[in-house]
């Protein structure tokens, strides 16, 4: 018995040896950074930006992976599931890590326990906008509009149970307004589909939805941020409405699965706030109507845990469930 014991506890030691080692000599090799979501989102945004200087700063090629599909859970499950060993990370949004856990009870993951958050590398508005044909160009008008005709109009979104979904889910029962969901698998074709006029009305992340309403291909209504952005002067906040709890900004950072050792955090996350000295790259980033985070691993897991708090509430509030 004395000996099995022996023998147990050699093999741990063994195998915290070969970690530390493994992660002293991180990275020799290719690093891939899972996208949750389809191409064109604001998530994919901000994971390109970052992947070719990260790479450049921990001298190694970081490769960029899209897996859409589950509001971001199937892309978030690959990276909960992958080795320990900094080979494998992911976009955490709060998609991922809050809106959808709170609504799913059947997804495979703990958003609070199977990851290892590393670092916030951006905070990003959102926004409600609407098609050129809709009958609205200003907050007024738009809820005017949507009282007026209850259930004549939807809204599309990353996909069910993300965070577009549960704000404007949040949206309808502090207004005393009632919109279709349509969802998507990720914001590139939800954007794709309310751009081309199949659905006329977004809740989106802005830096995906930025270009359209530059191009006037798409209408700003109201944004949640802490003070009207700069690129939207006229656009009122949801605090400026009179919807606070509406107004929350969301993240994009970077985590890997749990048990990540301590060193290799450590090194991605002074990787990412290298990149970020590059005043291109931050421009590149600020430029979407983002602002740049760029915390520490503790105060990104606090943030993590909180958001996924408020949406834990939301969704028992409104008794919301999955479509």
């Amino acid at each position: 018995m004395k000996r099995r014991y022996l023998l147990a506890f050699s093999a741990l030691a063994l195998g915290a040896a070969s970690g530390a080692v493994l992660a002293q000599g991180y990275p020799n090799k290719v690093i891939k950074l899972q996208i949750p979501f389809a191409p064109g989102g604001t998530t994919d945004i901000i994971g390109r930006v970052m992947a070719d200087p990260l790479g450049k700063a921990l001298g190694q090629v970081v490769i960029v992976e899209n897996k859409a599909g589950g509001g971001g859970v199937i892309g978030a499950t690959e990276t909960a599931r992958a080795l320990p060993d900094g080979y494998s990370l992911g976009i955490a949004t709060v998609s991922t890590t809050a809106a959808n856990p709170a609504i799913n009870p059947k997804i495979p993951y703990n958003p609070l326990t199977d990851f290892t958050p590393i670092i916030n590398i951006a905070a990003t508005p959102n926004i409600i906008a609407v098609h050129p044909s809709f009958p609205a160009r200003n907050y007024k008008e738009f809820v005017a509009e949507l009282k007026k005709n209850p259930g004549k109009y939807s809204f599309s979104s990353s996909g069910t149970g993300g965070i577009a979904h549960l704000q404007m889910e949040l949206y309808k029962s502090l207004s005393g307004t009632f919109i279709t969901h349509i969802p998507y698998r990720g914001s590139g074709p939800a954007l794709n589909d309310t751009v081309a006029g199949q659905v006329l009305i977004i809740f989106d992340n802005l830096p995906s939805t930025l270009p359209f309403v530059q191009q006037k291909r798409l209408i700003p209504i109201v944004v949640a941020a802490p003070a009207r952005l700069a690129a939207l002067p006229d656009v009122p906040t949801f605090r400026e409405v009179g919807l606070e709890p509406v107004n929350r900004m969301a993240y994009y950072g970077i985590v890997g699965p749990k048990d990540l050792p301590k060193e290799v955090v450590d090194k991605v996350s002074a990787g990412v706030k290298k990149a970020l000295e590059d005043p291109a790259v931050r421009k590149r980033i600020e430029d979407t109507g983002s602002q740049i985070v760029a915390n520490t691993p503790e105060q990104f897991a606090a943030q993590i845990k909180a958001e996924f708090d408020v949406y834990k509430k939301v969704v028992e509030t409104s008794k919301l469930k999955l479509e």
